[in-house]
């Protein structure tokens, strides 16, 4: 005769086998296309006028600032130093800005010094809560802000 406990036993297993899930749903989020736009006045790209930005690297932790980005354009971004750093013996600097003028954006800005001394740039002007931001982008050897949709550079 079988033996009735090592039967129990093998149904229960069955049982909370077919109960039990092996994976969590992650739920997905969709984009939100309807988000405002912070940036709907300005245009879709305009040069950036180098003076201010080069200034931003000799600042301080904390200092308010005022930036002139575009000569072409009227576009003034105002706002506090919130961090700052130095990487790979200065081969790196890196520093961003939260705005006041623009609710909710952030100015983000590295200087990149590669092993010849070549310096290049890279960088964004971007807000969690807005569809539109800016990109630093070099454009026939002068850098240009290019407007870009959020979902086109962040996935949620």
């Amino acid at each position: 005769m079988k033996n009735p406990i090592t039967i129990a036993l093998c149904v229960c297993m069955s049982l909370y086998s077919l109960c039990s899930t092996a994976q969590n749903v992650i739920p997905i989020n969709e984009p939100d296309v309807n988000k405002p736009r912070l940036f709907q006045s300005l245009p879709e790209n305009f040069p950036v006028r180098m003076l201010d930005i080069t200034a931003l690297f000799g600042s301080e932790l904390g200092r308010p600032v005022s930036l002139s980005l575009s000569d072409a354009v009227a576009f003034q971004f105002d706002g506090n130093i919130v961090s700052m750093a130095n990487k790979y013996d200065n081969r790196i600097k890196s520093v961003v800005v939260r705005s006041t003028n623009f609710p909710g954006a952030s100015f983000t800005i590295s200087k990149i010094t590669d092993e010849r001394g070549t310096i290049s740039y890279t960088g964004r002007i971007l807000s969690m809560q807005h569809g539109d931001l800016f990109e630093l982008s070099t454009v026939n050897d002068q850098l240009v802000f290019v407007k870009r949709k959020f979902y086109d550079l962040v996935n949620e």
